[in-house]
């Protein structure tokens, strides 16, 4: 079946729905989501149902502008309280951990292709190239599992991974280009120092652009006066590309610049910043699913098995080797770290999406061997969402370091405007909060202080002063005077409550 302009909604729209269908499956058992959506693009592919798609360079494009709002979505639900103490291990992960990945995993590549005689022999060059591929780590389907099975980490390695995973394309992706270059360049022409020059000017570029225009998008949602609030959200895409393809422009990293730019924005006020989110929440799992789809119809399934040999065992030297040993060079200075927290970021090395997108610049350069490349990559990762996308909960139990997620999420779904100076708390009412009496009016809350909404069971309701009470109901709770608020609660021996403030 041939995509054309007849069609393209019927198969869109088909394959939308069964990508969403395998998703509730994967959340349900656990399987990491962007596994499913490769999965159902190959089913519908060349070889499974027929669907005809082989162009990279559409693959490219579409995937530079779902990579350009994931990673600007991913910056704005990223708090810098929470990245603040981790900031130095996330960063060295991203950049001199993607550097060794590379030089580790090309160097075993070069000396495998030497010795297997089915492959052809690549040189030191395309050998690091391959790997500078498939360097970079995925986070999405991490924490979609984590999030399903209500699961924390301890020793702030959520913050940390997320800080790596968002912060670590920009690298792969400029070691990429750099690497093409130099297997295009004749020999002679080679200029290591002007090349390493290059890629520090443009990662510096990327991410000052990425701060200025950042804080530019943040005054102009704050100051353009639009009176359809439907339309913030449009005017926040519309700057999202713009710091993209601007930062291209002037020589820079545009996904280190969109990354930089979300975390500006997502940590600023700005105006209907929670509806805004939400709209990028939802823009952003479309594009996922519109990323995986277009990958997995672009491989050919036939032509993984020939070189499954070869990816199996670069696939499992990186999850076992080059991930951990990059790992524990990088975070060596950081003695506080334990080891075996050292060991769960070393497993939670995931390939995904990314790497699969950077395989197609070797295939739209034409360069030799480009099209084992890309194959290779899409195996190994396939083989690392099996193996080790369906073991993250588990190894984050078996090393002692998963506890239970705080939900910040109230039970009630309701949500404080952003102009309303208050903050609001969510408590479940136990024997010991009753002491002094099963009626509403017996707590002792500060002044200001309301207690809004009941949820009993699947019921909600309005309490007044003689509303009685019961173990097990959940009180939502509006102050304006949170300090005193939180006082109280400890006097009362209530620990365990959900809390949202607006500064």
């Amino acid at each position: 079946m041939i995509i054309d302009t007849g069609n393209i909604l019927l198969i869109g729209a088909v394959l939308l729905f069964f990508s969403v269908i395998a998703g509730k499956a994967g959340f349900r058992f656990g399987v990491p989501v962007l596994l499913l959506f490769l999965g159902v693009g190959m089913l519908f592919g060349s070889d499974g149902l027929g669907i005809q798609f082989n162009n990279p360079q559409s693959a490219q494009f579409i995937g530079m502008i779902a990579l350009s709002i994931i990673l600007f979505s991913g910056g704005m639900d990223t708090k810098y309280s929470e990245i603040k103490p981790v900031l130095g291990q996330g960063i060295i992960l991203a950049t001199l951990g993607v550097a060794l990945t590379t030089l580790i995993t090309g160097a075993f590549i070069f000396g495998i292709t030497g010795i297997l005689s089915d492959y052809s022999t690549l040189t030191f060059i395309e050998s690091l190239l391959m790997a500078a591929v498939m360097s970079s780590t995925d986070s999405a389907s991490v924490f979609s599992i984590l999030r399903s099975k209500k699961q924390g980490l301890k020793e702030q390695l959520r913050p940390m991974l997320e800080l790596e995973s968002g912060s670590n394309d920009p690298m792969a992706y400029m070691l990429t280009l750099l690497l093409i270059q130099i297997i295009r360049t004749p020999a002679g022409d080679i200029n290591l120092w002007y090349s390493a020059g290059l890629f520090v000017i443009q990662m510096g570029v990327g991410a000052l652009a990425g701060y200025v225009l950042g804080r530019i998008a943040v005054w102009m949602m704050n100051r353009l006066n639009v009176d359809n609030q439907s339309l913030y959200p449009i005017l926040l895409l519309a700057c999202v590309f713009f710091i993209f393809s601007i930062t291209e422009t002037i020589k820079g990293n545009g996904y280190l610049a969109v990354y930089i730019a979300g975390l500006v924005v997502g940590n600023h006020k700005i105006q209907h910043k929670k509806s805004t989110m939400t709209f990028f929440n939802g823009f952003t799992w479309l594009f996922q699913i519109v990323m995986f789809l277009t990958l997995g119809l672009l491989v050919n399934p036939s032509d993984l098995l020939p070189i499954a040999g070869l990816g199996l065992l670069i696939g499992i030297f990186m999850i076992l080797l080059a991930r951990p040993l990059s790992v524990f060079l990088c975070l060596a200075p950081f003695h506080t770290m334990s080891s075996k927290a050292k060991l769960y970021v070393s497993w939670v090395g995931l390939r995904g999406a990314v790497p699969i997108i950077f395989a197609t610049y070797p295939l739209i350069a034409e360069i030799q061997y480009a099209s084992l490349i890309f194959n290779v990559v899409f195996f190994i990762t396939i083989v690392s969402l099996i193996l080790q996308g369906t073991t993250v909960s588990y190894m984050a139990g078996l090393l002692g370091l998963a506890e239970e997620e705080k939900n910040k999420a109230n039970n009630f779904g309701v949500e404080l405007p952003e102009e309303i100076k208050s903050a609001m708390t969510e408590i479940e009412v136990s024997a010991g909060l009753l002491q002094k009496g099963n009626h509403l009016m017996d707590l002792t809350l500060p002044d200001n202080t309301l207690v809004v909404m009941v949820k009993r069971d699947m019921k909600f309701f309005i309490p007044r002063g003689k509303t009685i009470l019961k173990t097990g109901d959940k009180l939502l709770v509006i102050t304006d005077n949170d300090e005193e608020l939180l006082h109280t609660y400890q006097e009362l021996g209530i620990h365990d409550y959900r809390f949202e403030k607006n500064i």
